[in-house]
């Protein structure tokens, strides 16, 4: 089997403490890992999802294209590659240039997850201060509606009062030049569940809790740009990861079928990493899906859904070829 390999790698000067453009992009051992996994179930063409992408995947001709590409611009970005995909009519891993969309947004990922019923916290999706209206969830939380990776979500996304709000408004529609999402603080647990396959088939991996007493004693309990890039790094990491979460059986179920509620009704497909935050009853509520998920191969490294497989008996290889092996049986195609 020949597979296409589509990815954005990231630019070697880039440095996370500066310029947060590339955060989704993969580094070089990403690849390289990805690239080992893939050669054991056949041939790997690499397609870096540059300018010309289109014309080299039309003529290398994979079977399969195996894709982790996050694109650069635009609130559609993440939906390029199958979208050309789909247009060359070739078979390739992971959901759809729509749900991959929808996922990117925000807001129309909550507005379908409340319409199911999937417990989703209080929100509201502006242009500027000025369309704030009547919203009043405080403490809220403040960040980009098309950004992924943290990017935008600071210790000054945290906002106690209407003024804390109205400047991170302002703050997040100046920098990344889009609008922002409002969202009522939730003050429970956090989470986070990766899922594999499809249909029935499709199963939760072992949950991982944010341990939030890892970060530093004035940081706010969230997840920020700061905990995952700039304060955990490599020489010094975070203690930031339990997997497996230290949950009762109560709670373990309503966090996987939540997240696996939200993977569904979103047409996920072959994997994605659901977060979620509990609210002070200690139910948990879906934060953002991620169909396109961080898979660093480095146990070091705090990468969620590699994390999850570990704990679940999974080495990185098999984790990356139970992908494709779902994508390939979507598309009957036989490993």
């Amino acid at each position: 089997m020949r597979i296409g390999f589509t990815f954005n790698v990231k630019p070697g000067a880039a440095a996370p403490d500066v310029d947060d453009r590339y955060a989704e992009w993969e580094d070089e051992e990403t690849i390289a890992g990805v690239e080992a996994a893939l050669a054991r179930a056949g041939e790997v063409i690499r397609l870096e999802a540059s300018d010309d992408l289109p014309f080299r995947l039309r003529e290398a001709r994979p079977d399969i294209v195996f894709n982790i590409a996050e694109g650069l611009y635009g609130p559609n970005r993440e939906s390029h590659v199958p979208a050309i995909c789909e247009f060359w009519s070739m078979p390739y891993t992971g959901s759809d240039p729509l749900t991959l969309a929808l996922c990117l947004d925000k807001g129309r990922t909550k507005e379908i997850l409340s319409h199911h019923g999937i417990p989703t916290a209080p929100f509201t999706v502006v242009g500027g201060p000025e369309e704030l209206d009547g919203f009043a969830a405080w403490p809220a939380i403040v960040k980009p509606l098309h950004e992924g990776s943290s990017m935008g979500i600071t210790r000054s996304s945290y906002c106690r009062s209407r003024a804390e709000v109205r400047r991170a408004i302002e703050s997040v529609v100046a920098r990344y030049r889009q609008p922002a999402l409002v969202e009522g603080y939730l003050g429970g647990r956090e989470f986070t569940c990766a899922i594999l396959g499809n249909g029935n088939d499709a199963r939760a991996l072992p949950i991982i809790e944010i341990n939030f007493a890892a970060l530093p004693p004035d940081a706010v309990p969230i997840y920020s740009y700061e905990a995952k890039w700039i304060w955990d790094r490599p020489e010094e990491p975070l203690d930031i990861f339990r997997c497996p979460a230290e949950v009762d059986a109560e709670l373990a179920a309503a966090v996987e079928r939540t997240s696996l509620d939200a993977y569904r009704v979103l047409r996920c497909r072959d994997w994605a990493r659901i977060d979620l935050r509990c609210d002070a009853r200690g139910v948990p509520h879906v934060l953002e899906v991620n169909p396109l998920p961080g898979i660093h191969p480095d146990p070091a490294m705090h990468s969620c859904l590699p994390k999850a497989a570990r704990a679940a008996g999974l080495d990185y290889s098999e984790m990356i070829l139970s992908v494709l092996r779902a994508g390939a049986a979507r598309h009957g195609l036989v490993l």
